[in-house]
């Protein structure tokens, strides 16, 4: 067999067992090896780690684009001095993503503009990283979307969806006030993924006020109770964390 032909050969092969990795370095490894004089073994572990290093970092771009988020905030981002009420240690603590193996929620309530929607992001790219599915939704969004659902008769499959998330983020909780029909179906989202999956949801309310929104007193009270027993809870505070970013030269 000719070298092209063999080449044509391994190339299909390796296309068939998708090991893209390998296909695009194996020749180059192959002159390496025989230049250092690697053992077989060797040789094989190159190509085999090259491809598991890669597929791990395609998966995670996957995971990234499906969890839908607004823009790419990570934690290296965050001015931590500007970022008041949140502490270093507490972010480092959920940054390692344990909270989501426990079925934990994240609260995160404070004045418009204090870097609540940043940190959620960032908790959610961590998450994503460590091969978490995660989705990122604004409160009023997914309402809205559920209320369409119910009316298309397809509301299962959303709730499916919701409940395969191992984090869902919901941003905004508060901006928009629900009718009870929105408010209900909100509630039993969050009611499903009790201790099952985790929650991260931002609001610009303290708890108190959370009954304009829900527009119910007993549904808000069952849903605090739910979010509040098994939640890490995060006040930020102080002027506007964004517009302070905005003129730091």
């Amino acid at each position: 067999m000719s070298r092209a032909a063999r080449r044509a050969v391994v190339a299909e092969g390796l296309k068939t067992l998708g090991l893209p990795s390998v296909l695009r370095d194996y020749e180059q490894r192959a002159r390496q090896a025989r230049d250092a004089q690697w053992d077989y073994e060797d040789y094989l572990w190159q190509l085999l780690e090259a491809e598991i290093r890669d597929r791990g970092a395609r998966a995670v771009e996957r995971l990234m684009r499906a969890a839908r988020f607004p823009d790419h905030k990570t934690l290296e981002q965050l001015d931590l001095e500007a970022l008041k009420g949140i502490s270093k240690p507490k972010l480092a603590e959920l940054a390692s993503c344990e909270y989501i193996d426990r079925g934990d929620d994240v609260v995160l309530v404070g004045p418009i503009g204090t870097g609540k929607t940043h940190v959620a992001i960032a908790l959610g790219i961590e998450a994503a990283k460590r091969r978490r599915r995660v989705l990122f939704q604004k409160a009023s969004d997914l309402v809205h979307d559920l209320l369409e659902a119910r009316d298309q008769r397809e509301l299962g499959r959303l709730q499916q969806r919701m409940r395969r998330a191992d984090l869902l983020i919901l941003d905004e909780l508060g901006f928009v006030p629900f009718d009870r029909a929105g408010g209900e179906l909100l509630f039993n989202v969050l009611a499903d993924r009790y201790e099952r999956r985790s929650t991260i949801v931002t609001s610009n309310l303290a708890f108190s006020e959370w009954v304009r929104v829900f527009g119910d007193e007993e549904l808000t009270t069952a849903l605090l109770d739910r979010l509040s027993r098994h939640a890490h809870i995060l006040a930020t505070k102080g002027a506007s964390y964004r517009t302070r970013l905005k003129t730091t030269p």
